[in-house]
């Protein structure tokens, strides 16, 4: 089947990544709305720390819903879940229409930090068990593509409209996410795992089409049958060998994707690029960065499932290692005063939309592809959970810390750790990671468990899980 004739999957997951674009939203509101809380004639006199808070007590409170979310995941559906993740995000706007002091937005910030916790944990399960082999890697990438979309908006209209007028458009995007995916279809892979075997053939068919290969069916129904012959326990995370392995590579993988400093540099963009003193106003420097987001993460889109996910992310890995040498030793020459600095300040506006460029084109999207097909389908909620705690904690730590060091070290020492962090991640990624581009569930798995605990072995060209007893 062509990627032309996918049309109804790639409609079910831009519908679903609604809620991503959602995110997005809370994530990119804050670069153009601390400059005015904390202006001469801010509405909410808001002081340095009290942004910072601002800024990363959303991503920290994200780390409190992926345990619940996982669990109403396996209980009552992928979309339900998807759609639950919609409440949160809508009052949190409504407190921002209200807010009349710094409390009101930390509880705004804290609710929807709920919602984005339920959307980045469910959103991946969904798509990779929605998506054709062939295409998974890119119906994946659209989480970080429409959450790129929904920053964008914030960098274009946030510096133009009130607080009140922006956190009208930002509600509207939840609303319309419940409208359009209530009618989309649950995921096959959850209706065979609560062994509804005739509703996940009607899903298929509204994902496939009427034509859908029935071969498909009966291979989903075989590999989940031999997923969930052992009931999944927390402890198996670690116990067994494959899954271990996988929350390794996603960890290291994720710890690479924020301590590159890519949060940092979205949340504050607008202070970065006005701290820099260089090129176009911060304003417009922003709506440029942002553009370059959306146009990078559509592009590695289409590169994930032809050019392999572990390139893509090398790639990505040592261009924002570089861009942040760079954008330290400017902030360095900046801090001595240099008599250079004039005649370079065309640096900012140049190098960090290549540090966006090479964070997008790999590292903001292939991440997700990967958390969508590397785990089992009894293990895998469980696993998407545990990532999306410690990617929240890794994000607050980076949102959180970056101001204080930029305050109190200097921006040139933020921007080179975070370089010699992005070298690492290239090291990690060049050793442990495999390959699973255009690879079936079963044959990843198959790739994922050879090791002394458990293996898989082809019987009758189906993939049967065997335990060795050491």
């Amino acid at each position: 089947m062509s990627i032309g004739r996918k049309w109804r999957e790639y409609v079910a997951a831009l519908s679903a990544t609604l809620i991503t674009a959602a995110a997005g939203t809370t994530v990119g509101w804050t670069s153009p709305t601390l400059p005015i809380l904390r202006g001469k004639d801010s509405p909410i006199v808001t002081s340095a720390d009290q942004g910072s808070w601002i800024t990363s007590i959303m991503i920290l409170c994200s780390a409190a819903s992926p345990i619940p979310a996982s669990y109403l995941a396996d209980r009552i559906g992928r979309k339900k879940t998807l759609l639950l993740a919609s409440v949160p995000y809508i009052i949190g706007w409504i407190l921002v229409m209200l807010a009349g002091n710094v409390p009101t937005i930390y509880a705004s910030r804290l609710i929807s930090g709920l919602g984005y916790g339920i959307a980045y944990t469910t959103a991946p399960m969904y798509l990779g068990e929605i998506a054709s082999d062939e295409v998974r890697g890119a119906m994946a990438t659209l989480i970080t593509v429409m959450s790129k979309l929904g920053i964008l908006s914030q960098y274009c209209i946030g510096p133009y409209v009130s607080m009140l007028g922006l956190a009208s458009f930002n509600i509207a995007i939840p609303i319309l996410f419940v409208v359009t995916f209530s009618t989309m279809p649950e995921s096959p892979y959850y209706y065979i795992k609560s062994g509804q075997k005739d509703e996940a053939e009607a899903s298929l068919k509204k994902l496939r089409g009427k034509k859908y290969a029935r071969e498909e069916l009966e291979s989903m129904v075989n590999l989940v049958s031999e997923n969930m012959k052992e009931k999944s326990r927390w402890k198996d995370l670690i116990a067994v060998g494959g899954n271990k392995r996988g929350l390794i590579i996603l960890m290291g993988i994720y710890f690479t994707q924020q301590f590159c400093g890519s949060t940092a540099i979205i949340s504050y963009a607008q202070e970065i690029f006005s701290a820099a003193e260089g090129g176009l106003g911060e304003k417009e420097s922003c709506i440029l960065f942002g553009t370059v987001q959306l146009l990078t993460s559509a592009i590695s889109s289409q590169l994930v499932d032809r050019l392999g996910r572990k390139p893509l992310l090398l790639i990505s890995s040592c261009g924002v290692g570089l861009a942040n040498v760079i954008i330290g030793a400017y902030f360095y020459m900046k801090h001595l005063d240099s008599e250079y600095i004039v005649s370079i300040k065309f640096i900012p506006i140049v190098v960090i939309p290549i540090f966006i460029f090479s964070y997008t084109i790999g590292l903001a999207t292939v991440p997700f592809a990967i958390t969508s097909e590397i785990f089992p389908t009894n293990i895998k909620s469980k696993a998407t959970c545990v990532i999306q705690i410690f990617v929240a904690l890794f994000t607050f730590a980076v949102t959180k810390l970056y101001q204080v060091v930029a305050d109190n070290l200097g921006h040139y020492v933020a921007f080179w750790g975070f370089s010699a962090l992005s070298i690492a991640g290239v090291i990690f990624i060049l050793v442990l990671l495999p390959e699973t581009k255009g690879q079936s569930f079963a044959a990843i798995q198959d790739k994922l468990y050879k090791n002394k605990k458990v293996v898989y072995e082809k019987d009758e060209d189906q993939m049967a899980r065997v335990k060795i007893t050491l």
